[in-house]
């Protein structure tokens, strides 16, 4: 690991932080599979309740770092530790290809992920915001579906991201112009959650709210609403009520009442 992306948990908070601040955390092969690695061994931790996701110095990411792509393959290793590159297919159990798991592996996380934003978001560092549950982005941040530029189109999950969270017609203008948008625009548009002057420390503090809810009902919570948008209604009720079913009775559910009912501060035990 090159520490491109750095990840410390305290108190069921995994705070994760792109790192690579002097090129504005710009995504370069390392940083690709780093991404995907840090969620997949936070993934693994059953004592982390949620993950804030923000990035380092001046900014979230500034997108893929074309100076570096170029260089590697001006060099003919682009494809040296990758056969297929990029879009090769992931070696964990996913529908994501390699590049789509840098952003995609924290929509895929069991607990909610909530990014940071500030400074700029751009190609591929809006696509890892995107696959965040909750955007929390700076006034004044700068967002952009920024692939048009280099004539393409969002690669990293962003069409599958953007489309539950604005019109169609909205995602069309900006994967199609490439037009940046301010965080408090990004809100409006459906883009953004809410903004936030300092919105590390705003995360942080919504964070510890959710980390001392039940662990388990926040999963169900998560499961269940991402599985709503590729659902049938019957299919979304009965899921619904079978989430609700394992988790009337369980240990934890027993102890949101129990503490409730006590006027102190629940114990939850983490998920197995």
């Amino acid at each position: 690991m090159s520490d491109r992306v750095v990840v410390e948990v305290h108190d069921g908070i995994a705070d994760a932080r792109l790192n690579r601040p002097e090129k504005m955390n710009a995504i370069d092969s390392e940083m690709f599979q780093e991404l995907a690695q840090a969620a997949d061994e936070i993934a693994q931790d059953s004592g982390v309740r949620v993950v804030v996701l923000s990035g380092e110095g001046r900014c979230f990411c500034a997108g893929l770092d074309m100076t570096s792509f170029a260089a590697m393959a001006g060099k003919g290793e682009a494809n040296a530790d990758r056969p297929s590159g990029l879009l090769a297919s992931s070696k964990v159990e996913s529908p994501a290809n390699f590049a789509q798991r840098a952003a995609w592996a924290w929509q895929e996380l069991p607990v909610p992920v909530i990014a940071a934003v500030h400074g700029v978001a751009y190609g591929g560092g809006i696509q890892i915001a995107l696959a965040a549950d909750i955007r929390i982005v700076a006034p004044d941040a700068r967002l952009s579906v920024m692939e048009i530029k280099w004539g393409l189109i969002p690669d990293m999950s962003g069409t599958q991201t953007l489309r539950h969270l604005v019109r169609l017609d909205v995602a069309k203008e900006l994967v199609f112009s490439g037009r940046v948008v301010s965080g408090t625009e990004a809100v409006e548009l459906g883009l953004a959650t809410r903004v936030a002057d300092d919105p590390r420390a705003a995360a942080l503090e919504l964070a510890r709210e959710i980390a001392s809810k039940s662990p388990d009902a926040i999963r169900a919570g998560k499961q269940l609403l991402n599985q709503s948008v590729q659902s049938t209604l019957s299919e979304g009720l009965e899921r619904e009520a079978r989430l609700q079913a394992a988790l009337i009775g369980s240990p934890n559910q027993i102890e949101a009442v129990t503490s409730n009912l006590e006027r102190r501060e629940p114990k939850f035990s983490d998920p197995k």
